[in-house]
């Protein structure tokens, strides 16, 4: 019996770490219209080290219903919250397909190995950091509770946190 719930944890594990690629015709989650402003306001750019942020959803050709949804949710979280920070060049999002050729720099430059959502962020100093943000996967199943959840921690990027 303990070796059924070691494989279990071990396949679900699995299952998050190198993301999900079976095929799905689940219809991708309707945005749902929200505040289209944001009450966070970084800090001046003259003590701010961030110049932008990055927030990519890497994906496969073939994508479950849970990576979709993710991947919706992150871009629903950017456009509502920071539309100001995407029109101003400080924000950029994107859909990664990482089996494309094309997306190989992208991929290496990430560490991406799967369907996930990661931040970037790159400071006046030239430097550039790189976070995998896991928890997304524990909120898909709750919208607001991942928007809020994912728009605390841009803000903080942006804040240079």
């Amino acid at each position: 019996m303990k070796w059924i719930l070691t494989l279990t944890a071990l396949l679900i594990t699995s299952f998050l770490l190198l993301g999900c690629t079976a095929t799905a015709d689940a219809p991708v989650p309707t945005p749902d219209p929200g505040p289209q402003s944001s009450a966070f306001t970084p800090a001046t750019s003259d003590t701010n080290p961030v110049t932008k942020v990055e927030i990519f959803h890497f994906h496969g050709t073939n994508q479950c219903y849970s990576c979709v949804t993710m991947g919706a949710f992150a871009e629903e979280t950017v456009n509502t919250y920071f539309a100001e920070e995407v029109a101003s060049g400080k924000i950029r999002f994107a859909h990664v397909n990482g089996e494309l050729p094309a997306n190989r720099d992208l991929v290496v430059q990430y560490g991406a190995t799967g369907s996930s959502l990661w931040i970037g962020v790159y400071k006046k100093d030239g430097t550039f950091t790189a976070e995998q943000n896991v928890n997304v996967w524990y909120k898909i199943n709750d919208k607001p509770a991942y928007l809020a959840y994912l728009k605390g921690i841009i803000e903080q990027k942006l804040a240079g946190k």
